[in-house]
């Protein structure tokens, strides 16, 4: 194209151009400055001493390179690397101090800890008389009941029971029974030693319970709860 651009325009005579302009072979123009490395196989292609003063012919790559530090002067380096170091350790700390605020704040606190048992002293209640305790804002009846209200309650048939349960699934010893003083038709409480069948009696819609905390007349659909408890000892109950 250059060719017949100057042939035209009667520059080519004039420029003293012999020869037709040819362009390189278009295999060879990306290949044609490669410098041959055939000759160090298996050897390093930059040898230590030249990687030491590696420059540029033209000192434009100088002219972005930092200025050299001397090898002996490590002040600086341990200066940074202390400071490196210590905001580490600050930031550490900092984040193990957050994360135990969080747990802590999401633990339960002393008086609800206190609140999430009920000691009860067993001694002090004798034969027949039933107590009442306060377990989570909710009261509970500890009874002590004679053999022959056990008897009682372990020969009612419980076909007869709208909620049916054997007395001794609502007990672990016999001789105590301990229940949630709620009535299960509308969250009253009910009396102790009181209506139909001298167990509890809830005024409120005339609901009866049995000596075993069982519904046995009235609207309440189901038996007196029973709550979670141990006996630590003979004399000492835990509700919770």
């Amino acid at each position: 194209m250059l060719a017949r651009i100057l042939t035209r325009g009667g520059l080519r005579s004039r420029l003293g151009l012999a020869k037709s302009f040819k362009p390189a072979p278009a295999a060879t123009r990306g290949f044609a400055q490669i410098p041959v490395v055939a000759d160090r196989a298996g050897k390093e292609l930059v040898t230590h001493e030249e990687a030491d003063v590696f420059t540029s012919k033209d000192g434009y790559f100088d002219s972005y390179q930092l200025p050299a530090i001397d090898s002996a002067d490590k002040s600086q380096r341990n200066f940074v690397y202390f400071v490196t170091g210590g905001s580490r350790v600050f930031y550490a700390s900092a984040i193990r101090l957050v994360v135990m605020k969080i747990i802590a704040s999401l633990s339960a606190s002393a008086d609800v800890l206190a609140l999430s048992a009920t000691e009860v002293d067993l001694s002090n209640i004798e034969m027949g008389r039933n107590v009442t305790v306060k377990f989570r804002g909710k009261p509970v009846f500890v009874r002590r009941r004679a053999q022959e209200e056990i008897d009682a309650a372990n020969a009612v048939d419980l076909s007869e029971l709208r909620d049916p349960e054997e007395d001794s699934a609502r007990v672990e010893r016999p001789e105590w029974l301990i229940v949630l003083g709620v009535c299960t038709h509308l969250g009253c409480v009910p009396i102790p030693n009181a209506g139909a069948y001298q167990g509890y009696f809830c005024p409120c819609h005339g609901s009866h319970y049995d000596i075993s905390g069982r519904i046995r007349k009235g609207p309440a659909p189901l038996n007196l709860e029973v709550p979670k408890y141990t006996f630590a000892t003979d004399t000492k109950l835990i509700i919770g």
